[in-house]
């Protein structure tokens, strides 16, 4: 096999689509907006056998998502900058809370429900899940080619959000929450 260079596309860089070596350089990847954030999708299940995804998440700070769970993703949260705050309702149904700083890390099981806020201008999260999932940031928002956070923010219409939670395995749970 040959390393290779993400390939520029119609909306941003195109992953290999297959497991070979490949390279990024800063900010390339499969871009999406959506709400206030850009995510960058490095790593597919197309490059890993469907084992995991790979992205990162820049934001500024802001409103809590809706809690949700993943009924078979597993997801990690590793902050590079900024700070988050991350919620999960554990399986015997306790609620735990914690603060994540530059190097900090949080693990949040499949099938926990969970959510995050931002809480610093210009923090970045680097995101691992369980292959597929990495996609539902471009099947909710909208792919883009720009490197700057959204402005002004992307709000898909409700009958798009549902859908990509619907194909990505995703269920919102507006009556759960777990930032309060």
């Amino acid at each position: 096999m040959t390393a290779q260079f993400a390939q520029p596309g119609a909306r941003g860089f195109s992953l290999p689509g297959e497991p070979v070596p490949f390279f990024l350089e800063a900010g390339e990847g499969e871009r999406a907006h959506l709400f206030d954030s850009l995510v960058t999708v490095l790593l597919s299940k197309d490059e890993t056998q469907g084992q995991f995804g790979v992205f990162t998440l820049a934001a500024p700070k802001g409103e809590a998502i809706p809690t949700h769970a993943h009924a078979d993703v597993h997801e990690i949260f590793f902050v590079l900058g900024g700070r988050a705050r991350v919620w999960i309702q554990d399986a015997a149904g306790e609620r735990l809370e914690r603060l994540l700083k530059p190097g900090d890390f949080g693990y949040v099981p499949a099938g926990l429900p969970h959510t995050f806020r931002v809480e610093a201008d210009d923090t970045r999260i680097l995101g691992v899940c369980t292959g597929g999932f990495e996609r539902f940031f471009a099947a909710a928002g909208t792919r883009t080619d720009s490197f700057a956070l959204p402005d002004p923010p992307y709000a898909p219409s409700p009958e798009r959000l549902a859908a990509a939670g619907r194909e990505f395995r995703n269920e919102f749970r507006f009556d759960l929450r777990l930032d309060g």
